[in-house]
């Protein structure tokens, strides 16, 4: 079932040693959605410049990433493991860039830095200059550490629940405004066992209905569901009963498809604050 939900992109910066990190977050990403999407109404869009970025002339690469990547993320994550990655025009890295230009744009940045143990043919000019690196950063705010990508995960979760309670979102629960009765109908089936024949094959049949959502703040008294038109190729089970359907409740109302109108309509009438409203919904 659709809903409504804002929709937020979520940048992966790092350098190119720490492949396992980005795929880790961009998992607990994934995850929080399944979890968490419909019930606060917020999807998150990870990117990634190795997957999400546009092939482009024009400009320094970095440039090209920071117009497509970081100008139009909501969230940043950084991750640094033993490198801090080759130099731009600009920036020591490509990653401090990219860090450099989220935080000037005011967007939440989450930095972290692996604890794990480093390979035997670390670069050491790399490791040096990501230690000054960091020094540097511990004066423009809390930095993160993560030891395995469990922790990480952990981490990516607490980060996304703090950066939700800071950004005002349009649809998010806490600010969307509703005012009265909000129908959603949308038409459902299921295939379904219905007998055998003779020889022991089964018999399959479709059970169809209509789930009502009321997504407003009011009750909605009074509901009556009625098909429109004298062919209009739907019988509703129970459709004609008088009935209420709470603000954030749901109901299913068995129904049958049959011939007649292509695209069925169904009107769906209540009582909201004493008035009789009614609204037509495709059904087909």
């Amino acid at each position: 079932m659709s809903f409504p939900a804002s929709v937020l992109r979520v940048m992966i910066a790092s350098p190119s040693d720490v492949p396992e990190a980005r795929d880790a977050v961009e998992r607990a990403i994934h995850s929080w959605n399944d979890a968490n999407a419909r019930t606060k109404q917020v999807i998150l869009l990870p990117w990634r410049w190795e997957t999400s970025s546009v092939p482009l002339l024009g400009g320094h690469p970095q440039k090209l990433i920071n117009g497509q990547g970081v100008d139009d993320s909501d969230i940043v994550f950084a991750l640094f493991g033993g490198r801090l990655g080759s130099p731009t025009p600009d920036a020591v890295s490509g990653t401090a860039e990219e860090i450099d230009r989220a935080v000037e744009m005011g967007k939440p940045v989450h930095l972290y830095f692996s604890t794990a143990p480093l390979p035997s043919d670390i670069d050491t000019a790399q490791l040096d200059a990501l230690r000054t690196f960091r020094q540097a950063m511990q004066e423009r705010g809390l930095l993160g550490e993560f030891s395995n990508v469990d922790q990480l995960n952990h981490e990516v979760w607490k980060a996304i629940e703090h950066d939700l309670t800071q950004l005002r979102l349009e649809n998010s629960p806490q600010q969307r405004v509703r005012t009265g009765v909000d129908l959603l109908v949308q038409p459902g089936s299921e295939r379904e066992l219905n007998s055998y024949d003779s020889k022991g094959k089964p018999r399959y049949r479709t059970r169809r209905w209509l789930e009502i959502e009321n997504r407003g703040d009011v009750d909605a008294e009074q509901v009556v569901i009625r098909p429109v038109g004298e062919d209009s190729g739907v019988m509703l089970m129970a459709g004609g009963k008088p009935t209420v359907i709470h603000r954030g409740q749901s109901r299913r109302f068995a129904m049958e498809l049959f011939g007649g109108e292509s695209d069925p309509v169904v009107t769906v009438s209540w009582v909201e604050h004493g008035e009789t409203r009614e609204k037509d919904f495709h059904v087909g």
